[in-house]
């Protein structure tokens, strides 16, 4: 152990040599490989995750309130509150794009106003998913074909003022990961007068790149 320089605070980037690369699960969304690689004088066996990465969306009213969805989640057995949010399952589909499409097959809303709000890893001890948080406003209502179906089915919509959500995060009554993090950083962006906000195509440094097969 050292301590780091005094540099601002900013996640690096590391190549390490990848000795081998086995997929041990091939899911119907994403897998779980094995990799055996080279780190300082050991070799080191970990399996993971290989996501595809996924986009989420806070969508803020004129009123300040907060788009919410409750749906199903089978993992945790619990019907937890959420942004919409998606994969990025689609071949060469930019973030913002993806965005737009959940935000209008989820909740049927199209926004004027995009940015780029958060990005996290979102289990990086056991997964390389790579999440961007958007946030959209301008907000109108719209109709579609898309047919919702599984969890989807029964989702439960509402909307809640912003600072009432960061009470529901502080008091650890909401526990989904895109939810905690983009409200706690809609809730200090929105004090910094929006200042910390990106573009909707800004780079996205460590965005998931899955090597399925």
């Amino acid at each position: 152990m050292s301590d780091a320089p005094t540099a601002p605070l900013a996640d690096e980037a590391v190549e390490v040599e990848v000795r081998s690369s086995e997929l041990l699960v091939e899911g119907r969304v994403w897998d779980v490989r094995r990799d055996v690689f080279a780190y300082g004088d050991a070799e080191l066996v970990r399996d993971y995750v290989d996501h595809t990465g996924a986009v989420a969306v806070l969508a803020l009213d004129d009123d300040g309130r907060v788009l919410l969805i409750q749906q199903y989640r089978h993992p945790v057995r619990a019907r937890d509150w959420e942004i919409p949010a998606g994969l990025l399952d689609v071949p060469g589909e930019d973030p913002v794009e993806a965005a737009k499409r959940e935000l209008a097959e989820e909740v049927d809303l199209a926004a004027d106003e995009w940015h780029v709000l958060a990005d996290f890893f979102t289990s990086p001890g056991g997964s390389d998913e790579s999440l961007r948080v958007f946030l959209a406003r301008g907000l109108t209502a719209i109709e579609h074909d898309y047919v919702r179906e599984g969890e989807e089915a029964d989702i439960v919509r509402r909307w809640v003022d912003l600072d009432e959500v960061v009470d529901a995060v502080l008091a650890r009554r909401v526990q989904n990961p895109a939810l905690v993090t983009a409200a706690l950083a809609a809730h200090v962006a929105r004090e910094r007068d929006w200042s910390t906000l990106a573009p909707a195509d800004a780079t996205w440094p460590f965005r998931s790149t899955p090597r399925r097969g």
